[in-house]
């Protein structure tokens, strides 16, 4: 595992809006490689326990879904990249602030074409590269497991 570091500020309470997460594969000296970003488990009281998952974000305005993914994985991660397909769309429903939050996630296998691997500062604490075969254990929330689980032998 190659990983980036990063202290995190607070980022604070965030308005809900459409996220783009996606994978990105690399191949290292015949190695296919996942890039996940860390985000420390603010329910561990031991503050050390990273919770996994694909990088992501909010479409901005005027934005369609592949501009956003590739604009959030070159901000949380330092890696540039281009889509190589669509891995499909999650949509669920979650509970924050009191308020009932709809989301829509959209997911995308890219390709690595540049970049250094550096966590953002403000939103990522750490930022690595996993055999495609460790990935769906490295994952902490469900869907992203399924999702991945799903697409089989990711193929670029």
């Amino acid at each position: 595992m190659r990983a980036a570091k990063a202290r995190r500020k607070n980022a604070g309470d965030e308005s809900p809006h459409i996220a783009a997460p996606k994978v990105v594969r690399v191949r290292q000296a015949q190695k296919v490689l996942g890039l996940l970003i860390g985000r420390f488990d603010h329910k561990d009281v031991t503050g050390t326990r990273l919770l996994w998952s694909l990088p992501k974000g909010h479409i901005e305005e005027g934005e369609s879904p592949e501009e956003a993914a590739i604009r959030e994985v070159a901000e949380e991660t330092g890696i540039t990249s281009e889509i190589a397909k669509s891995l499909g769309v999650i949509d669920f429903w979650f509970m924050a602030g009191g308020k009932r939050i709809h989301k829509t996630v959209h997911h995308f296998l890219f390709r690595e074409v540049g970049g250094s691997l550096q966590a953002q500062i403000t939103e990522v604490d750490e930022v690595a590269w996993f055999p495609l075969t460790e990935i769906v254990e490295k994952l902490a929330y469900p869907d992203e497991k399924k999702l991945i689980a799903r697409s089989g032998e990711l193929v670029l």
